[in-house]
């Protein structure tokens, strides 16, 4: 059961988060500042979910943001239990990451404006301690939210990086060198890769069409730096809009 208090921490937390996101880029020490409200307002929530939950606040909570990779889909508004979090949030856009105590938390998402059918519902389950994205997905009527797990960590000096295929018109792909070896073979639709360590270098890739040398995406100057961890998401559609592309997160 959620508390008043958090929900009411949660609301505000959104809202500092938006006027954060509307910042970013035109006023940043605005964005600063309201990013600060909503870490803020974050942590608060959690301080009474735990009271409420009987969590231990000795225990590092899990890590969790969201990822709206559903090319066809509008807009959304998302809701944690009951709780609108994000508002009119749109396709490529990724979240930063929200403590949540360990636990299973009902995730609703809705066209935004629209709080009558979901296009998305289902339980996420997050362990404390762990960090995770969560990736809307899909087209049609055929969407779904999938989890994650990030690893962060990463050798001194070293760079690690993972794909993952949400382009859902898209066959699997082998990622490989531009007119070079393949790295990651057969990357099925909703699968992530490993993660695998490399010397920190700038280099061109290219998505093929698995098992053949048909050029789907190409990667040009991917840049892998030293001490960093990166995921990269191919989204998009290789036959409507928008167009099959790569996104790089990190981790």
């Amino acid at each position: 059961m959620q508390s008043r208090n958090a929900h009411h921490y949660f609301e505000k937390a959104s809202m500092y988060g938006m006027l954060a996101d509307y910042y970013k880029y035109c006023n940043p020490t605005l964005h600063i500042y309201y990013y600060k409200k909503h870490l803020n307002s974050l942590q608060k929530a959690i301080a009474s979910q735990r009271s409420v939950m009987g969590t231990d606040s000795t225990e590092t909570p899990a890590k969790v943001r969201i990822l709206h990779a559903a090319p066809d889909a509008p807009n959304v508004d998302v809701y944690i239990n009951g709780t609108r979090i994000l508002k009119d949030f749109p396709y490529k856009k990724i979240t930063d990451y929200l403590p949540l105590p360990q636990g299973k938390y009902q995730v609703d998402i809705y066209p935004t404006g629209n709080q009558v059918s979901t296009i998305i519902s289902r339980k996420v389950e997050v362990q404390n301690g762990k960090i995770y994205t969560l990736a809307a997905t899909g087209n049609g009527k055929n969407l779904k939210l999938l989890t994650y797990e990030d690893h962060p960590i990463v050798p001194h000096g070293e760079a690690k990086v993972r794909f993952i295929h949400l382009a859902p018109d898209a066959p699997a792909v082998d990622i490989a060198v531009k007119h070079g070896d393949i790295i990651f073979p057969n990357i099925a639709y909703r699968k992530a890769t490993n993660y695998l360590g490399v010397t920190p270098m700038n280099i061109d890739l290219e998505a093929r069409e698995a098992g053949t040398k048909t050029v789907m995406l190409e990667l040009p100057n991917v840049d892998l730096k030293p001490n960093t961890v990166y995921s990269i998401y191919i989204i998009g559609s290789i036959e409507g809009t928008p167009a099959l592309e790569a996104l790089i997160l990190i981790p």
